[in-house]
């Protein structure tokens, strides 16, 4: 369940990149779009890095021990 809520953020954040690339494209700069869309990615990156912070803390997450 955890791992795909974080697939799940993962993909939100590269939805929210390329609607960014896109708002860019088409209204050239003109329009709030652009900014909308880089703070809704900074928001999804801060939240799926809490996610991943509180799975480790918890134990639900490991990190990979071998080197």
């Amino acid at each position: 369940m955890l791992k795909a809520v974080i697939v799940i953020l993962l993909l939100a954040v590269l939805v929210s990149l390329f609607s960014g690339l896109f708002f860019l494209i088409r209204d050239g700069g003109k329009t709030n779009r652009v900014l909308n869309s880089l703070a809704l990615r900074v928001t999804l990156s801060i939240v799926l890095l809490a996610v991943i912070l509180i799975a480790l803390w918890q134990g639900a997450l490991t990190l990979n021990p071998t080197p």
